[in-house]
């Protein structure tokens, strides 16, 4: 049951970030949810762009890890929106931005690496096709934080 609620969790914010995420400004971790979305926008522009978590290298994986369990337990699926960091809370949400071409997907920490430096983040195939690197293997990608009341923000909009 609950693996079919995160699978469609997963489709919904996979549909969402196709769409919404292509290119986002600024990180939304610092947003109230009583603030007119106008004023938010406005004081982003104020106040520049917020510092990202984190930039450096991604890469993903995929068909050899299919099914092997996670750090956090659950196998690992490379059609989920998913990664591996070495700090970041297992299940955390990160929004990935790749850096050459601006496309974003938002993603859930729930495993541990990468372990080849200087690498950042490997997230799963899906994410790779999505912010179009699957070819390359390695894309220079923004790590921002995504706060649990942003994404359900952005599933209802």
């Amino acid at each position: 049951m609950g693996r079919s609620i995160a699978h469609g969790l997963a489709i919904v914010l996979s549909v969402v970030s196709l769409g919404a995420a292509q290119r986002p400004i600024s990180s939304e971790s610092g947003t109230r949810p009583n603030v007119p979305k106008r004023a938010v926008l406005e004081s982003r522009k104020r106040a520049g762009s917020p510092k990202p978590y984190q930039v450096g290298t991604a890469s993903w994986y995929g068909s050899y890890f299919h099914g092997r369990p996670t750090a956090s337990g659950e196998p690992y699926n490379m059609y989920d929106l998913t990664a591996a960091h070495r700090s970041l809370p297992l299940g955390t949400w990160v929004r990935v931005t790749n850096l050459r071409n601006g496309r974003a997907v938002i993603v859930r920490i729930n495993d541990r690496g990468p372990y080849v430096a200087p690498r950042i983040i490997d997230v799963s195939y899906s994410v790779a096709r999505i912010l179009e690197f699957k070819a390359q293997g390695l894309q220079r990608v923004r790590l921002d934080v995504v706060q649990p009341s942003t994404t359900l923000a952005m599933l209802r909009q």
